[in-house]
């Protein structure tokens, strides 16, 4: 099947709370319709704030091409490969200053590094995944700069959280986003210009990614590398850390559980995640885009 006139060049979707269900998997009906878009000639990119050790579970998920954004922007992952094909990350300098600082302005604050090569967290940190060395817990995260790849993305933890990372978990006007906002105020001031402060959902947790470096950012250098201009791309999302992506895309679309402000920036509104919206959405286009559909 060729790519006819109504399906984008390149669909670009985020995945906890938008493509993935709220167990984290994949429905056999996104897995068959991604398949199509793919057969129709457009590429598919996942788009997200994981990093790539969360990344392996999702080859079933990307068809062919196999290409993940991933850190929030900071990097574009091959799975086929186990590499990293782009990489924007701190500079060394700047991210030991940026952990001083926060120790400094957040008393007790939990901080963690993420790079391609591996992480390493606070030995406070909390422990919300299993399958890590305890050697990526063995010393506070300053000790640990030096060599290996660059930082990606720096993560702060407000003291006493217990991280939640399930989507929703921080409701707006709760005492919980209060707190958030107040934690995100304290991170921000420490930070300065030296970071990107990205908040994808999790409570209690504010991800600092190298300035400029927006899933948006990286989506563009990744269109431009493939001749692709982002007029003939969709992009799909339901956190604030997607409105950048939504914003710089062709047409911006919105999952129906989004987060308030990603609903009102979207081009368009999708069915919830938990009902496969992105997948209906792409049916109907590629039923739309059929020889004679119009007849």
């Amino acid at each position: 099947m060729t790519r006819g006139p109504l399906l984008p060049r390149l669909v670009a979707t985020d995945l906890d709370g938008t493509l993935l269900r709220s167990d984290g998997t994949v429905s056999e009906r996104t897995r068959r319709v991604l398949a199509a878009v793919e057969d129709a000639g457009v590429e598919v990119v996942l788009v997200t704030a994981r990093p790539p050790r969360w990344l392996g579970v999702l080859a079933h998920v990307v068809g062919r091409h196999g290409r993940v954004v991933c850190l929030g922007g900071a990097a574009v992952w091959d799975l086929a490969s186990g590499r990293a094909l782009d990489v924007c990350g701190f500079d060394a300098g700047a991210v030991r200053g940026l952990v001083a600082d926060l120790r400094t302005a957040v008393p007790g604050v939990a901080l963690a590094v993420e790079r391609t090569d591996g992480p390493a967290f606070d030995p406070w940190f909390p422990k919300d995944e299993t399958g890590l060395p305890d050697s990526s817990r063995a010393v506070p995260v300053e000790d640990v700069l030096d060599g290996g790849a660059p930082v990606a993305k720096l993560l702060a933890v407000s003291p006493g959280s217990a991280l939640s990372t399930r989507p929703g978990d921080v409701a707006r006007g709760s005492t919980a986003d209060a707190q958030q906002e107040a934690f995100f105020a304290q991170v921000c001031a420490a930070a300065g210009d030296r970071a990107h402060l990205a908040f994808s959902g999790a409570a209690g947790l504010a991800e600092l990614l190298p300035p400029g470096v927006t899933k948006d950012a990286a989506l563009a250098r990744w269109c431009a590398r493939l001749g692709i201009d982002r007029a003939d791309v969709w992009a799909f999302g339901d956190m604030p850390n997607d409105l950048p992506m939504l914003r710089w895309a062709g047409r911006g679309f919105a999952v129906a559980d989004a987060h308030p402000d990603v609903l009102a920036c979207a081009d368009a509104v999708v069915g919830p995640h938990d009902a496969d919206g992105v997948a209906a959405a792409l049916e109907e286009a590629l039923l739309a885009a059929r020889p004679g559909a119009a007849d």
